[in-house]
């Protein structure tokens, strides 16, 4: 079996002349939460839809499970959930109506989806809203009712992009949670956040991008043996720079990492 469930190698995407990509490589384990973190514009949101399919590589190699984003796209799809930030529900479905829908997309035969539709629901304490039509949701519940539409043929691999954007202290609280619990279980999680908090209490390993490059590679106690700082908050806004999102400061930025480290090998947190 193998260990790395994402490799990435010389990434690079491309916009016409703008590079929203740029020579990423990293790697993320099995039984591991590899945070993406960055400012607006970093490549954070691009790399977690290249390695969903719905965007092709300019250049570089993808692979999950060691299949290939462009050339085994149907395999990579049936191995990943994907969460982005906005839930995208069919309003006028019932949760319930949801998952056998999706669940039927990935042809799941009828007796292994009605045992998976009754799991997630329960799981993720959807029961009482099972049958109420998701547009009449609140926004922490319709978030919930994405991540059992995500984990309906129960993925390996989750795609997670800012899983927990607009929720209140108690539904957040419910989906950090379930990431942990979803880390238990042996899947691998690639998480895209601006919540430093958040990726201090749930990643393995941060990769921290800037301007399409990673920058910063590590645990969380190699970041801060490396730069001499505590917090992640710290240890990021030194990554960056004061001004990440000013293209001319680009250069000095990529030294303010100072002896940050870049490597791949894996690391869970102590």
């Amino acid at each position: 079996m193998m260990h790395e469930a994402i490799t990435v190698e010389g990434l690079s995407k491309w916009f016409g002349r703008f590079p929203a990509v740029r020579n990423l490589s990293f790697t993320c384990a099995r039984g591991e939460v590899l945070g993406l973190l960055g400012p607006n514009g970093a490549g954070k949101t691009t790399t977690l839809r290249i390695l969903a399919t719905v965007l092709r590589p300019t250049s570089g190699v993808a692979r999950v499970l060691g299949y290939d984003v462009v050339r085994q796209a149907r395999e990579v799809r049936r191995s990943i959930g994907v969460l982005t930030e906005h839930s995208g529900l069919y309003g006028r479905l019932t949760p319930r109506e949801l998952l056998w829908y999706f669940g039927r997309l990935y042809g799941l035969p009828e007796e292994v989806l009605a045992k998976r539709v009754a799991f997630l629901l329960e799981t993720l304490d959807l029961g009482e809203v099972a049958d109420k039509p998701a547009e009449g949701l609140s926004r922490g519940t319709r978030q919930k009712v994405a991540l059992a539409r995500a984990l309906v043929h129960n993925p390996p691999v989750l795609l997670l992009d800012e899983p927990t954007f607009g929720l209140d202290v108690f539904a957040a609280r419910q989906v950090r949670e379930f990431i942990r619990q979803f880390r238990e279980e042996g899947r691998a999680i690639l998480l895209s956040t601006h919540l430093m908090e958040e990726a201090e209490r749930l990643c393995d390993r941060v990769a921290i991008l800037n301007h399409g490059r990673l920058i910063a590679l590590g645990t969380l106690e190699e970041l801060r043996r490396a730069s001499g700082l505590g917090r992640l908050e710290e240890i990021f806004l030194r990554a960056v720079g004061d001004d990440p999102a000013e293209p001319s400061s680009q250069n000095r930025e990529m030294d303010t990492c100072g002896d940050l480290p870049t490597g791949n090998a894996p690391g869970r947190k102590g």
